[in-house]
């Protein structure tokens, strides 16, 4: 009886996530049983191939040359080990059976991404935006598109989303006047964890959420340590493990230092370009020569002192570089360049909903306000956007490091959605059944 009434009050969201978990289970079987290089998604190839490696006895290693500056049979970290663990747990279950871990990721994906879009609309602004952020979501071109892809993309974007609930969760329940509990912080601490796995580049952002909660609730100093310790915890097992492969202290990843420097080498000048025209060499041929006998970690390290170079010699050409990857972080529309997987893709979701997000993010801030004493939910959720995006202008600039951000916007465009629906009587009535 009660799964009924949960079913009865509940249909339209639960319609939603069938939709969602469709659309990707459909989108796996198009892409299939084969990893190939399609728009964006090269590092499929890696993980893929990494995976099998792996299994094969061959540890964390390449059988050949391979990206960035990888010798054949050194040692990388240059790739997620969640992920990749992820796809080892399955191929050595089912086989090297690229499809079933794209189904599995797909339904995974397909019911968490638009569930937690769900839980934060109707946080900030009640059920009837978090109906539509879900919708919009369980929808979203590129969403459906990279979590049928063997990346990092879906799963990084659940944990972000998960991460800014569970922290706007935890402070709700302090200032009711609850007593401080270890529950939320600990399960924040791991899905702060996990996401930093995925990406070390989100260790950035880890003290943004700090920062956030202990100015709501200076009470939560205990849980914040307890969240610290878990990440730290979850990431001192792979330090460990680089450096008995390497020699050398590698907190996580090798890639920070190979992204800034070509990110900012001078043979861009003031125009970035997102991907390497084939006219200006590879990004191989932009290594020091000098420096390619040093192994991959080492490498990472020295590119990252001459990208910080290439900064301090010249601020204003860095400065103007910057910029030039805004039009590439936001790019929405068609273009030459892109095949006709990225030009229907970016335009079925960012050139759609960009608008949305505009107006629904100037709606909240007009009616909601930013409260700083203490900082409101919304705080939180705008500062992310801003300071995640700065991270990749500042450094290297691609449409779908952008999808995180477009993830959180898309509940201000549930919120611009849900208002004009208001004026359109079939709409209106569609959106007040589970209200």
């Amino acid at each position: 009886m009660k799964f009924r009434v949960f079913v009865r009050s509940n249909w339209l969201l639960l319609s939603i996530l069938l939709i969602s978990v469709l659309l990707r289970l459909g989108a796996a079987f198009f892409l299939g049983n084969e990893v190939e290089e399609l728009p964006g998604t090269a590092d499929q190839i890696s993980y893929h191939t990494l995976a099998q490696r792996v299994l094969a006895g061959h540890g964390f290693n390449f059988g050949e040359p391979w990206w960035p500056a990888t010798r054949a049979g050194e040692p990388t970290a240059h790739w997620s080990y969640l992920y990749t663990g992820f796809l080892i747990l399955i191929y050595g279950l089912l086989g090297p059976n690229p499809l079933a871990a794209r189904l599995i990721q797909a339904l995974l994906v397909g019911l968490l991404q638009p569930l937690f879009a769900y839980l934060l609309g109707e946080r900030l602004f009640g059920q009837r935006v978090g109906l539509a952020a879900a919708a919009i979501t369980a929808v979203y071109a590129y969403f459906v598109y990279y979590a049928a892809n063997l990346m990092t993309e879906s799963f990084y974007i659940v944990c972000i989303l998960a991460a800014i609930w569970l922290a706007i969760r935890w402070t709700d329940r302090m200032r009711s006047g609850a007593s401080p509990e270890m529950l939320t912080p600990a399960l924040l601490g791991l899905v702060l964890g996990a996401a930093v796995l995925l990406r070390q580049l989100f260790l950035l952002v880890v003290p943004l959420f700090f920062l956030w909660i202990f100015l709501g609730d200076r009470r939560t100093w205990r849980g914040l340590l307890l969240s610290a310790a878990l990440i730290a915890l979850m990431i001192l097992p792979f330090t460990a493990y680089n450096y008995a492969r390497f020699g050398e202290f590698v907190l996580l990843n090798t890639n920070a230092g190979y992204a800034f420097y070509w990110g900012n080498h001078p043979v861009y000048g003031t125009r970035f370009l997102p991907i390497l025209p084939w006219w200006m060499g590879t990004y191989y041929d932009l290594l020091p020569p000098e420096l390619l006998h040093l192994n991959e970690a080492a490498l990472d390290k020295a590119l990252l002192q001459r990208g910080i170079g290439f900064v301090l010699q010249d601020p204003l050409r860095y400065v103007l570089l910057s910029a030039s990857r805004i039009p590439a972080y936001f790019m929405f529309w068609p273009s030459a360049d892109s095949g006709t997987i990225s030009n229907l893709s970016r335009m079925a979701s960012f050139g759609i909903f960009w608008p949305f997000m505009l107006y629904g993010l100037l709606r909240a801030v007009r009616e909601h306000g930013l409260t700083l004493k203490p900082p409101s939910p919304l705080v939180l959720v705008g500062s992310f956007a801003l300071v995640y995006s700065l991270i990749h202008i500042l450094s290297w600039a691609l449409v779908r490091y952008r999808l995180p951000v477009d993830a959180v916007l898309v509940i201000f465009a549930a919120l611009a959605v849900v208002g004009l629906a208001q004026h359109v009587p079939v709409l209106r009535r569609l959106l007040q059944v589970n209200a």
